[in-house]
């Protein structure tokens, strides 16, 4: 199979398989986005999903957020793990949004990732998921699964972005990206992983990969 013979396999799969793409991270709009997805640094997304409710409840936009302090926020999302940063970062950014945004979510990589706390992944899936503008965040699932179909050679995740962005077309890359992560967690988990499953690693995986496997 040629390279963009499986880009074209993978698409067609995961389109198959995920009609429907839910978004991960629950959230009314681009602020609550911002937030769950600063959050998930470190966290699985059930448990961000969990402490979520528990914080837009007090403040679910940056005017509440910061009339807090940074000890209430913390309290509140420690069990999401790096409770101080996050805490500082999530007061912070709600500071400048207000100063400089008119308490809204600005709508570019470059303003997003000037805010404390946020990396250009999260920038990645707040410009993908609220604006709707193309974006490919790589985590984990990703990261792991390229290297598994053979599509990256898994150096690192900018260049696991770098390549996902040249093999697969822009227009697929915010259904793709979620599509992917879905796909980790259900048939290409890091543990506990049954290849029989697997059918996209199955057809056109790394053939060091599948060796091991199949010894």
């Amino acid at each position: 199979m040629t390279k963009s013979e499986k880009v074209t396999f993978v698409i067609n799969t995961l389109n198959e398989l995920y009609p429907e793409i839910p978004i991960p991270l629950d959230h009314k709009d681009p602020y609550t986005l911002l937030i769950a997805v600063l959050l998930s640094a470190q966290c699985t997304d059930i448990r961000v999903n969990q402490i979520t409710p528990l914080l837009f409840a007090k403040a679910d936009n940056p005017y509440d957020m910061v009339k807090m302090s940074v000890e209430e926020i913390k309290e509140i999302i420690r069990p999401c793990g790096l409770s101080p940063m996050k805490s500082k970062g999530i007061h912070g950014l709600s500071e400048i949004l207000i100063e400089k945004y008119n308490g809204e979510v600005p709508q570019s990589f470059e303003a997003l990732e000037a805010l404390p706390a946020v990396g250009h992944k999260t920038a990645s899936v707040v410009m993908s998921q609220a604006f709707g503008v193309p974006a490919f965040p790589v985590d984990t699932h990703i990261h792991r699964l390229m290297y598994r179909w053979g599509l990256t050679n898994g150096k690192s995740v900018q260049q696991t972005e770098k390549d996902a962005k040249r093999i697969f077309p822009e227009e697929c890359w915010n259904d793709l990206h979620l599509q992917i992560i879905w796909y980790g967690r259900e048939y290409s988990p890091a543990r506990g992983w049954n290849l029989e499953k697997d059918i996209i690693t199955k057809t056109i995986g790394r053939k060091s990969i599948l060796n091991e496997i199949t010894k």
